[in-house]
């Protein structure tokens, strides 16, 4: 199954603004393909305001968070793929959700043999038994 987070995400979100609160995400900064204002981000996070009010061109899908916004006075755009975000909650109150620290494993290279191929977790597994 797909990751539940960036559906969590979207409804946090909405429920969030439903309740006259402002949204704001925790993001792991350091995070693959994460692009966020560096002069922000203390001990590799950063604190990001998504109300209405403060960003433009919001899009949220299955894969990222995308805005403009603005930071010390200058336009950017901000990316954060849907595992680096930490935490969703509303700044009046703290009510949002944590979620688990999530790492990107980058997907084996067509060309690595299978000896050196990653070896299984050591989770379960079914079997075919005959």
């Amino acid at each position: 199954m797909s990751s539940s987070r960036p559906y969590l995400i979207r409804a946090l979100y909405e429920w969030i603004l439903d309740n006259d609160c402002t949204p704001y995400v925790l993001v792991n900064a350091a995070y693959p393909g994460t692009t966020v204002p560096d002069g922000f981000v203390e001990g590799g996070q950063i604190v990001l305001n998504l109300s209405p009010s403060a960003i433009r061109g919001l899009e949220m899908d299955n894969e990222r968070v995308c805005f403009d916004g603005r930071f010390g006075g200058v336009a950017q755009q901000v990316w954060i793929p849907a595992g680096a975000i930490m935490a969703i909650y509303a700044r009046e109150n703290g009510q949002g959700m944590v979620f688990e620290i999530e790492t990107e494993t980058p997907p084996p290279d067509d060309n690595t043999p299978a000896e050196e191929a990653p070896k299984p977790s050591g989770r379960p597994a079914l079997k075919v038994v005959k």
